[in-house]
């Protein structure tokens, strides 16, 4: 969720350790004015004021505007970020989430997961696993030598056990480095989905749906009420035209043709005469 002006006014000042009135000593702007643009009712900012936060903050005008989420790098080019066709691409369509992404990106463990990462695609940790599990084989090899132990020897299933598959673990490393990230993220966004708005979209289409598998309920009626709900449609400001050719749109609906699901009853369908 974006912050409002008066949050990335209050957000910047905090991080900088400073009161209004030590904000207002170092940018000449008056207390009362610092105060209200951190108010709830805050209503507009001076165009001088804006940029001379900015400055002072080190931030872009559009960033404080909210704008953009960008703070400091406004004109970064695109050369310099080594981003490829296929990553413009992907940024631009919409198709991710890009807040959540650079979220994803600036984690102060997502350097490790990339390494991690590198070095499992690379094949780095391959000689190395191998060399490991060369050991072990040896050690095993000189023990089958001189005591012959039976397979169910301890100590020969403990070094059977210490032979590392380089796949599954480099995996199993990549797979822990990118739960921590994912475990921080839904953290940092618990308010989020905390505070979901008790007025759920659905609740009419339940109702309407509810409505329309009541035996007691005019089929037609309930049938009508079911489409209204869904395209969020005023049924009483529908015209008796207008009704009537809504009648024979949903005529050819799948849905309102199947019967009614309830048990120990038959006939009763959702049909639109």
């Amino acid at each position: 969720m974006a912050l409002t002006i008066q949050e990335r006014l209050k957000d910047l000042r905090v991080e900088r350790g400073l009161t209004l009135e030590q904000l207002a000593e170092q940018t000449n702007l008056s207390k009362s004015a610092l105060g209200s643009y951190e108010a709830a009712d805050f209503k507009d900012i001076s165009h001088y004021a804006l940029i001379k936060l900015a400055q002072f903050y080190g931030v872009t005008a559009d960033y404080l505007l909210g704008l953009s989420e960008v703070k400091r790098h406004p004109n970064a080019d695109l050369a310099d970020l080594r981003l490829s066709d296929g990553m413009i691409d992907l940024l631009k369509s919409g198709r991710v989430d890009n807040s959540l992404l650079c979220e994803l990106a600036a984690h102060p463990d997502f350097p490790r997961l990339m390494a991690d990462l590198e070095i499992y695609v690379n094949g780095t940790a391959v000689k190395q696993v191998q060399s490991a599990n060369a050991i072990v084989d040896a050690m095993s090899a000189t023990i089958m030598k001189q005591h012959n132990p039976g397979l169910t020897d301890p100590q020969l299933r403990q070094l059977i056990a210490a032979h590392i598959d380089d796949d599954s673990f480099c995996r199993y490393i990549i797979q822990q480095d990118i739960n921590g990230i994912a475990l921080d993220l839904r953290e940092a966004h618990r308010d989020n989905f905390l505070s979901v708005p008790e007025d759920n979209p659905l609740k009419g289409l339940l109702e309407a749906a509810t409505e329309i598998t009541d035996p007691d309920s005019d089929p037609e009626q309930a049938s009508l009420a079911f489409i209204c709900k869904w395209l969020k449609l005023n049924l009483k400001k529908l015209s008796e035209d207008e009704k009537k050719w809504l009648k024979k749109i949903a005529q050819k609906s799948d849905l309102l043709k199947n019967p009614n699901p309830q048990r120990g009853k038959r006939g009763n369908t959702w049909r639109i005469s």
